[in-house]
Order: structure tokens, then C-alpha cells, then sequence
């Protein structure tokens, strides 16, 4: 019978943040559908910050520790090619890191946060003002013109 073994890391730190970064951002711009939107976006001499952001803005996000500020909305809106459909694309790749270097609860408070995260970006970037929110059907009274 084997042993399971379980992903690396049972803390969120600031080093785990860098491997979870690091490996991520190697496999979006080896991925078809999503290296292209990056490659466009980023220069290769840009990554290394690119990078650097995205550490202080997990560490943020996941350390509470104050080191990013920026505006994600702002930044997303400049980008071309980028699609709806990408996000959830993107999850499944941020996912699976999580998954494969922490141990369930910290990868679930990663992926569940990820998940926040893209939801917020979508509805800023791609809903409508005149729209209902995706996924619900407008009011009866309203959908019948009562």
C-alpha cells in the first residue's frame, strides 16, 4: 500500500507565494489559450515585475500584509484579446498549482479567493448597466414589459 503524500506546503507564507507565482505564471505563458493575451501584454523584460506584483498582490490577498496597491479593474481593461471565456481558463490553471504545492485548506483558501476574484473582474469588465448580472433572468414584470 503507498503513502499519500500531501503538497508541500501547510502555511500560506511569503516564500510559498513566490513557488505558487513563479510556477503559475511559467505554465500561463506555456498555455495555447492564454499565452497569447500575455505575450501580447507583457514584454519579456516586463515579467520580472509582472511577477514581483502579483507576490505583493497574493501576499495581500492572503497575508492581509498590505503590500500591493494597484487597480486590477484598470489594468485588465487595457488588455487586448482578453475574452470572458479566459478567466475560467485561468482558474483551472491557478487551481491546479494551488492543488498540487499545498495541503487542501490552504490551496481551498487560494482557489476560493481566485474564484472572488475573477468574479469581480468579469462583472467590472464585461457586464452591462442595462443587463441583469449573468446567469439570471431579468424580472418577470420587467421581461414582459409590465
Amino acid at each position: 500500500m503507498s503513502a499519500v503524500v500531501e503538497p508541500p506546503f501547510a502555511d500560506v507564507t511569503e516564500a510559498s507565494i513566490t513557488l505558487l507565482i513563479d510556477r503559475f505564471y511559467a505554465a500561463v505563458r506555456r498555455d495555447p489559450v492564454l499565452a497569447e493575451v500575455f505575450e501580447a501584454t507583457i514584454a519579456d523584460e516586463e515579467w520580472p515585475e509582472h511577477l514581483a506584483t502579483m507576490r505583493r498582490f497574493w501576499s495581500s490577498v492572503m497575508l492581509t500584509s498590505g503590500r500591493y496597491s494597484g487597480n486590477p479593474v484598470s489594468v485588465h481593461r487595457a488588455v487586448r484579446g482578453l475574452e470572458r471565456s479566459m478567466f475560467a481558463h485561468w482558474l483551472v490553471l491557478f487551481e491546479a498549482t494551488a492543488t498540487e504545492l499545498f495541503a487542501p485548506e490552504p490551496a481551498a483558501l487560494f482557489v476560493g479567493k481566485a474564484r472572488r476574484i475573477a468574479t469581480s473582474l468579469q462583472l467590472a469588465l464585461f457586464h452591462r448597466l442595462d443587463a441583469p448580472p449573468d446567469g439570471l433572468a431579468p424580472p418577470a414584470a420587467v421581461a414582459s414589459g409590465r
